[in-house]
């Protein structure tokens, strides 16, 4: 008997699959439908192999789905209201960090300054990247990280936003998300370098304004920031630096967290505020907040909320053409689908 259905994006590795794990090894699994949305389908078989192979009666399956491209997140809309008469929880953490460039000077320049903890937990300072254009004529990293997944949410109303039924949207942030790399006059960032960091603050806005919405739907919205965390898209950052170089350099990611506990360090501790949002009656949560996973100096995992600073709605409606119908498409009656992708 299926209880509750979760649907999890990018959920093949990383936190996303520490996700997975943690909910089936959970007291709530029991009834539990799990559904791993990912692009890569030979991972995702791995990754369900691995979870079967430590719960064997739990309920995982598999849905290809890109949220890079337009017509692969339709296409996976259309196949979940085949397969579901609802979703429960919707977890919105795929998402990518492409081409990312490693300023080396300003790192060992930050690492004898007093921003040294900002510097790691955020990026700030050292880190930009270079985004791609897809076939959808839409910037890669925008595509990936919130339309792709803006658009799932659109399309899957039929099963989110149900009579005497709450669902759950849960995002995956990030610290790096920094209201000075967004502008509401370039959404895409098409011309920035830290497009990263724009597409995680547009989703922490983007939150805000669907519970906004559909909150009197019954479908509330919660974004959390996992801290830093070592993953495939941690070590990207660092291409051209031998392995050796991450093992040097644990110590010391260990020695911070005695100044910060935003160094969470593991899927398993990054995953800590994704599993306690599972746990929690979503019409009770701050629709304002930042749900942040955070780990002591002797690793013990927490949740804590955080204020988001919005920009006002007003200022959307002031924007230009580029921002307007993507988030102004959640509060008019009447505005289709059709307007935003062929505005964006």
């Amino acid at each position: 008997m299926i209880n509750k259905v979760v649907l999890v994006t990018g959920a093949n590795s990383g936190i996303g699959l520490a996700l997975c794990e943690r909910l089936l090894g959970s007291q709530d699994a029991e009834g539990l439908h799990l559904c791993l949305a990912c692009r890569n389908m030979r991972r995702a078989h791995a990754a369900r192999s691995a979870l079967l192979g430590a719960h064997p009666a739990a309920q995982v399956t598999l849905l290809q789905m890109d949220t890079s491209s337009i017509s692969s997140v339709l296409s996976a809309a259309r196949e979940l209201q085949l397969r579901f008469n609802r979703l429960d929880y919707v977890y919105l953490n795929a998402g990518i960090m492409p081409n990312p460039q490693f300023d080396l000077k300003a790192f060992f320049r930050g690492l004898f300054s007093s921003s040294v903890i900002t510097m790691f937990a955020t990026g700030e300072g050292i880190l930009t990247q270079k985004d791609g254009v897809t076939p959808d004529g839409l910037q890669e990293v925008f595509a990936t990280n919130l339309f792709g997944h803006f658009l799932l949410v659109r399309e899957l109303e039929p099963l989110i936003c149900q009579p005497g039924q709450t669902s759950q949207l849960i995002w995956t942030s990030s610290s790096n998300a920094r209201r000075s790399a967004f502008s509401v006059e370039d959404v895409q960032h098409r011309k920035g370098s830290e497009p990263y960091s724009s597409s995680k603050y547009a989703s922490d806005l983007l939150s805000l304004a669907i519970n906004t919405r559909y909150n009197k739907l019954g479908l509330y919205s919660s974004v959390i920031c996992p801290g830093f965390v070592m993953t495939n898209l941690t070590y990207g950052i660092l291409p051209s630096f031998p392995a050796f170089l991450w093992t040097l350099l644990m110590p010391l990611l260990w020695l911070i967290r005695v100044f910060t506990n935003t160094f969470t360090l593991t899927p398993y501790n990054g995953a800590e505020a994704l599993v306690w949002l599972f746990n929690q009656k979503p019409e009770r949560l701050d629709p304002r907040a930042k749900y942040h996973s955070l780990t002591s100096v002797l690793g013990h995992s927490y949740t804590q909320p955080r204020q988001v600073s919005p920009i006002t709605l007003s200022t959307f409606r002031c924007a230009s053409n580029d921002v307007a119908p993507f988030f102004l498409i959640l509060f008019p009656d009447g505005c289709r689908l059709g307007h935003v992708t062929g505005a964006l």
